[in-house]
């Protein structure tokens, strides 16, 4: 691909077309049908009930999935319970064992994970082969060392395991989120019952199997799956000790009403509306695929996207040439293609989401870009979208989208762009891109985000704690910070 460059725009030749490269899925095992896993079974549901989960790349149906129901959450509970006094008094080093066998079984069914995590989820092959799999296993791994050595990351402290810890994760990233969840978990001697988002449980599933051949004590991880009313009837149930929830701020709210006046403790992982930040010293190409990165991994459905940038007014003619550019060369299409930069919007109801906040967009009479190239006609599909000189009241920069949707505003002094970026009820993560240290951990200090990257952005690592500000949730995961949430 020939590349023509000046100082003001970046244009790609782009006549040189990628010939396909569709990754195989001959290598993986779908079961047309999969039950609830609770007690080390596939039981099927006393609810007799079960739905769809679908490929959102061309909406044919991957396998039907039972749906738990009051009597079924129960019996999660309750397989747990029974597990915990065994799996909690078992010695840690043997715990960690267990850990480290699930790890690498990880590992080597990384392939067949990774092909089914795009073809649930939507995302691109890359992402899930690269990222999402390899930092799953990492997880597991991290945390099967630490099983044994509590009482020196919590030195001059007894630390005991809560109990029974109840986890629902979201769609965006399922199995990574299912192992940030379990392994501190069981790191720490709790027991675990997972409940997967709807749209996407085939990965838990999987795991669920990958657990039964691990030969790990059975009732120590259950996996039912269903919709909210499952997630609800798991939080509110009386057996449980620990909460820990990644997903919406609207459902966060709701899980904390619900345990207010118990025992329970809770993390909560919610919404975020990033800021990324681009100082006119800024190494400006590095920026710009750090811009790319941030907002378009994985379609923007990432709750700690950098969905809000902030150009320094002097460099801003430069940035947004070199963005519209640099979309220039996205392909959006098939995830399963090993091409494709972006890939399906996980649902038909999340598509529609994004569709309304471009239409709020072009309401508020909005500049905006999209390149005008065609998408798949099948399928959830929605072209990456700029738009520029967004008020600070604006909807589009005051709430989360949850796809690839970027607003563009301009900054004059440190100061300002500060009390810009705070300016939002959430505080998940936030990017700072300047070539002067101390500008950024001055700005590391001062933004209300549970996470600040310096130069990078979407970087993630299992000794690094993760978590948020204000409406984007409390406790932390990662590092020692997501033993202590497990740990009386």
């Amino acid at each position: 691909m020939k590349q023509k460059q000046n100082s003001f725009s970046l244009k790609y030749d782009t006549e040189w077309e990628y010939a396909p490269a569709p990754e195989s899925t001959a290598h993986i095992e779908l079961k047309p049908k999969y039950d609830l896993f609770i007690g080390g079974k596939f039981l099927a549901p006393k609810s007799k009930k079960y739905f769809k989960t679908i490929n959102p790349a061309n909406e044919k149906v991957l396998a039907e999935v039972a749906e738990a129901g009051t009597e079924d959450v129960n019996d999660a509970v309750s397989a747990a319970r029974k597990a915990f006094p065994k799996w909690s008094s078992m010695p840690a080093k043997e715990r960690g064992k267990y850990l480290f066998r699930i790890a690498r079984l990880i590992q080597e069914r990384a392939r067949e994970f990774s092909v089914i995590e795009s073809m649930d989820g939507g995302k691109p092959i890359r992402e899930s082969r690269d990222i999402d799999i390899p930092l799953a296993a990492a997880h597991f791994f991290y945390y099967a060392g630490w099983a044994d050595k509590l009482e020196y990351a919590f030195p001059n402290r007894k630390v005991e395991p809560l109990g029974v810890a109840a986890q629902i994760i979201p769609w965006n990233f399922p199995l990574l989120m299912a192992a940030w969840k379990i392994a501190p978990a069981l790191a720490c001697g709790n027991c675990v019952v997972l409940k997967p988002a709807e749209t996407t449980p085939l990965t838990a599933l999987k795991l669920a199997e990958l657990i039964q051949e691990s030969g790990l004590p059975v009732g120590v991880v259950n996996i039912i799956t269903g919709d909210g009313k499952t997630g609800a009837a798991l939080v509110e149930h009386p057996d449980v000790d620990k909460i820990a929830f990644t997903g919406s701020t609207e459902v966060g709210k709701l899980i904390q009403k619900s345990i207010a006046g118990t025992n329970k403790k809770a993390t909560l992982e919610l919404g975020g509306k990033g800021a990324n930040i681009i100082f006119e010293d800024a190494p400006i190409d590095q920026a710009v695929e750090g811009i790319i990165n941030g907002i378009f991994f994985n379609q923007g459905h990432v709750c700690c996207a950098g969905s809000r940038l902030f150009v320094q007014e002097s460099i801003k003619t430069v940035v947004e040439q070199k963005l519209k550019a640099r979309l220039e060369t996205l392909i959006v299409g098939d995830p399963l293609d090993k091409n494709t930069d972006i890939g399906a919007i996980n649902s038909k109801q999340q598509l529609e989401t994004i569709k309304n906040y471009l239409k709020i967009g072009k309401e508020e009479g909005l500049e905006s870009f999209q390149v005008k190239s065609s998408i798949p006609k099948k399928g959830f599909f929605c072209q990456p979208t700029l738009f520029f000189d967004v008020a600070q009241s604006s909807r589009l920069v005051q709430e989360e989208i949850f796809g690839p949707v970027l607003t563009i505003q301009t900054f004059r002094t440190v100061d300002e762009v500060i009390e810009k970026a705070n300016n939002t009820p959430y505080g998940l993560s936030a990017g700072v891109w300047t070539d002067k240290g101390s500008k950024a951990f001055n700005l590391s200090s001062r933004l209300k985000a549970g996470v600040v990257w310096a130069n990078t952005f979407n970087k993630f690592d299992p000794t690094s704690p993760f978590g948020g500000y204000k409406e984007s949730g409390f406790g932390r995961e990662g590092g020692l910070h997501g033993l202590e949430a497990y740990l009386k």
